[in-house]
């Protein structure tokens, strides 16, 4: 078989977070239709990502964000996008770039998407900042939720 050159593999990548950057655009300018609500994980120490100091110590490798009921000022552009949420009732900016995202899932319908990330970890952690309404995870203390990523994936 002959070398793919083209790197359709990378192209497909970039296509398919398209629709992650649209799907946060709809919510940006119109707000979650219906029961629609994102999961979005991201390496926090990818090239472009900013968040704070704590968040960063408590997941040095990724983190998976939730934006359902709680989230404010959310931009996106064609590179990034941010959003302020809270985590123990502490407001915090997060900027992530496209190019960070690993996994983007919406459990009201069961769409998901995995991008190969450069030194991807092999065993994420989820930190919601949202009021859920799925009732299956554990409730830490605060607002704040962190589950294995694979309580959602296989839903």
């Amino acid at each position: 078989m002959a070398e793919d050159l083209m790197r359709y593999d990378m192209l497909a990548q970039e296509a398919l977070k398209g629709v992650v950057r649209r799907a946060l655009r709809i919510a940006r300018d119109q707000g979650l239709p219906g029961e629609h609500h994102f999961y979005i994980s991201f390496r926090t120490g990818a090239p472009g990502v900013d968040i704070s100091p704590k968040l960063k110590s408590q997941y040095p490798e990724e983190m998976t964000i939730v934006l359902q009921h709680q989230f404010w000022n959310l931009e996106v552009s064609e590179e990034r996008f941010s959003v302020d949420l809270t985590f123990n009732k502490i407001p915090e900016k997060l900027v992530v770039p496209f190019s960070a995202v690993q996994g983007f899932f919406d459990p009201s319908v069961q769409f998901g998407l995995q991008f190969q990330v450069d030194g991807a970890a092999a065993k994420p952690a989820v930190a919601e900042a949202s009021n859920p309404a799925e009732p299956e995870p554990k409730k830490p203390e605060g607002d704040g939720e962190v589950v294995s990523l694979d309580a959602f994936r296989k839903k």
